[in-house]
C-alpha cells in the first residue's frame, strides 16, 4: 500500500535515533484521520509507545519534553518535507507531489487488492479458521433474528479470506432437539401433505404455533412430544424420514434467501450429525471423572472453582437423550480434527454468551488447550424491526420491504435515470442500506431500527454509500480512457485532492483494526468519510469543464 514507503522511511530515521529496529516501529507510525478544520500531517508518532522512561517521571511536561527531544534530531528529506509536534506525537508531513504519485501508482498497481497488501499486514501470519455463523433452525422459516448472525458471520469469513486466511464457513443448522419432537407430534396431529408441498415453511411454522398451543392445555402432547425425539435419537426409520423431510425443505428455502444476501457455505453441518458423537463425548467426561449425576437424574458437568456444584452445566438430561451443548462439545472436537484450524469462530447474539463460556470451558477441562483459540462474536438484539404489514417475523419480509421501499424512493425521485432493471438495482442498494445500518455501532448494543433513518440517501446510510459509488463510476466511464500511470501530480494540491489521498492512506490501518476485534464499524465509518470526502472533491473540483490534464487527474482522484 501507499502507506509502506513512507512509514518505511520514517522508521528508518527514527531506528537510527531511537536505536530501535526499524519494524519494532511500524506499528507505531499511524496515518492521521483526516481534519474538516484544518490541514493536518500524514503521519503521526506516539511517543510514549517507543521512548524508554528510565526516570519515575511520567507527567504530561516530561513526555513533551521528550517528544520535542526526539524531533529536534530528526531531518526532512526527500519523502518528509514538515516535521512538527503535537501532544505526545510527532507529525510528519510527505512531500506533496510524493504523497499523489505514490498513493496513484498503488492504486493502479494493487487495484481491488490497496491495502491488503501494506506492511503492516503482510507480516501477519496467515492462519486456518472456521466461522460458524447464521445457523438457524430448520422446520421454520428464516426468522429476521438470524439476520444479523448472518452478515456479520458473513463479513468475517470475506476479511479474514481478504487478509490471505484459509476460512472454512460452516452453517451449523438447529435440526435437532426436543422442538422436533414438538414439531414431529404436531404433524402427526395437524399436518397436512399437500400444503407441506406447496408452501413447506410456512406450513410447519403453523404447525409449530398450533402444537405448541396445544401443548400448553394438554399434557398428552408433551408425551407424544417425548416418544418422537426419543424415536429420532433411537434412528426409528419412520420418524427419522419425516425428519428428513422437514430438513430438505428448509436448507432449499435457506439456499435461495442466502443467494439473495450474496452468502455462500463451504459447510452446511448440524447438531444431528453430531447426536452419537454426542455420546463419545458423554462417555469421555465421564473417564475424566468430570460427570456428576444430579437428584433429577440429569449428568452435569461441575464448573464452580470449589468443586460444590455452585455452576454447573448440564450434558445429559435424565432419559439419556442430548442437549445443545453435549451436541457442540462433539462439533468443536470433530472439527479440530477434521480442519486442524488455528481458530475457530461462532457468530451467534449475545444471550449465548454463557453457553459458550461453559462450552469452552469445558473443552479445557477435557484436556483440549486449542480451547483457547476458540472465539464467540456477539452482538445484540434489532428492536422495531416492522413491515407496513406490522409486526415482522421472517427475514424474507424484511428484504422485500426494502426492496419496495426502495423502488418507492427511485420512482419519486427527479434524479433517478431510467434503469434496464429497476427491480434488481432496488434489492441491492436495501440490503445495503440494511447491512449499513447494522455495522454502524458496536456489534455488541442493541439498536432501533428505523425504515426512514435507514434508507435516508443523505448522511451516514447505505444509500449513500451506493449513491456516491455510482456517481464515481459514471464519471469513471465518461471521462477515463483506460488506465494511465503518466499522471501530472502537481495538479492535486487543492486541500480537497489531499484530503482524500490522506484518508486512502488510513486503509491498511483500518482493516488490520477490523482484523484484530472484528467489528465491522471501522470500515464502514472509513468508507462513509471516504464518500464524504469525495463528493466535497467532487464539488469543489469539478471534472465537467476543466482543461483536460486536469480533468484527467481529477477524475482519477474522484474514483
Amino acid at each position: 500500500m501507499a502507506a509502506c514507503p513512507f512509514r518505511r522511511s520514517i522508521a528508518s530515521q527514527l531506528s537510527r535515533v531511537l536505536n530501535l529496529p526499524p519494524e519494532n516501529l511500524i506499528k507505531s507510525i499511524s496515518a492521521v484521520p483526516v481534519s474538516k478544520k484544518r490541514p493536518v500531517a500524514d503521519f503521526q508518532l506516539f511517543v510514549g509507545s517507543v521512548i524508554e522512561n528510565k526516570s519515575s517521571d511520567r507527567s504530561k511536561p516530561y513526555l513533551q519534553l521528550q517528544t520535542q527531544r526526539l524531533a529536534e534530531k530528526l531531518k526532512c528529506d526527500t519523502v518528509v518535507s514538515e516535521i512538527s509536534t503535537g501532544p505526545g506525537t510527532v507529525n510528519f508531513t510527505i512531500n506533496r507531489e510524493l504523497l499523489a504519485k505514490t498513493v496513484l501508482q498503488q492504486v493502479f498497481k494493487d487495484g481491488s487488492d490497496y491495502g491488503i497488501k501494506s506492511e503492516l499486514l503482510s507480516t501477519l501470519p496467515r492462519r486456518k479458521i472456521v466461522v460458524e455463523f447464521s445457523s438457524p433452525n430448520i422446520a421454520k422459516k428464516f426468522h429476521v433474528g438470524h439476520m444479523r448472525s448472518t452478515i456479520i458471520g458473513n463479513f468475517v469469513a470475506n476479511l479474514k479470506e481478504a487478509l490471505g486466511h484459509q476460512v472454512t464457513r460452516i452453517n451449523y443448522l438447529g435440526d435437532w432437539g426436543m422442538q422436533f419432537g414438538l414439531l414431529g407430534a404436531g404433524f402427526q396431529q395437524f399436518g397436512n401433505e399437500e400444503e407441506l408441498q406447496s408452501n413447506p415453511l410456512q406450513h410447519l411454522f403453523e404447525v409449530y404455533v398450533q402444537v405448541n398451543k396445544a401443548a400448553e392445555e394438554d399434557e398428552n402432547i408433551k408425551k407424544l412430544a417425548q416418544d418422537f425425539f426419543r424415536k429420532l435419537e433411537a434412528r426409528d426409520e419412520q420418524t427419522l424420514s419425516m425428519w428428513q423431510h422437514f430438513r430438505d425443505f428448509s436448507i432449499e428455502e435457506y439456499v435461495r434467501i442466502y443467494k439473495r444476501l450474496g452468502v455462500h457455505f463451504d459447510e452446511y453441518s448440524g447438531e444431528s450429525f453430531y447426536q452419537e458423537k454426542s455420546q463419545e463425548v458423554l462417555k469421555m467426561l465421564d473417564t475424566k471423572g468430570l460427570l456428576q449425576k444430579t437428584i433429577k437424574g440429569t449428568r452435569v458437568v461441575d464448573l464452580s472453582e470449589k468443586r460444590d456444584l455452585s455452576l454447573s452445566s448440564t450434558v445429559m438430561r435424565s432419559d439419556g437423550t442430548s442437549l445443545y451443548i453435549t451436541r457442540d462439545l462433539a462439533a468443536a472436537i470433530d472439527r479440530m480434527k477434521k480442519y486442524n484450524c488455528d481458530t475457530m469462530i461462532y457468530v451467534t447474539d449475545k444471550s449465548q454468551n454463557t453457553h459458550f463460556e461453559q462450552l469452552f470451558q469445558i473443552l479445557k477441562l477435557m484436556g483440549y488447550q486449542w480451547a483457547e483459540r476458540c472465539q464467540h462474536v456477539s452482538f445484540g438484539l434489532v428492536q422495531g424491526m416492522k413491515t407496513r404489514k406490522g409486526e415482522v417475523v421472517f427475514l424474507e419480509d424484511v428484504l422485500n420491504e426494502a426492496r419496495s421501499r426502495m423502488l418507492q424512493n427511485m420512482a419519486s425521485a427527479k434524479t433517478t435515470k431510467e434503469l434496464e432493471n429497476p427491480l434488481e438495482t432496488a434489492e441491492k442498494i436495501g440490503l445495503a442500506a440494511l447491512i449499513i445500518q447494522d455495522f454502524k455501532g458496536l456489534l455488541s448494543s442493541d439498536y432501533q431500527f428505523s425504515w426512514d433513518r435507514v434508507l435516508q440517501s443523505r448522511g451516514d446510510t447505505g444509500v449513500f454509500l451506493q449513491y456516491t459509488h455510482a456517481r464515481l463510476h459514471s464519471l469513471e466511464q465518461m471521462y477515463r480512457n483506460g488506465q494511465s500511470t503518466d499522471i501530472n501530480t502537481a495538479c492535486l494540491q487543492d486541500p480537497q485532492a489531499i484530503s482524500v489521498l490522506q484518508h486512502l492512506l488510513r486503509y491498511d490501518e483500518v482493516l488490520y483494526k477490523s482484523s484484530e476485534d472484528l467489528q465491522p464499524k471501522h470500515i464502514v465509518s472509513y468508507l462513509l468519510t471516504l464518500s464524504h470526502l469525495a463528493a466535497v472533491a467532487h464539488k469543489m473540483l469539478p471534472v465537467k469543464g476543466s482543461a483536460p490534464e486536469l480533468a484527467q487527474v481529477l477524475c482519477i482522484i474522484a474514483v
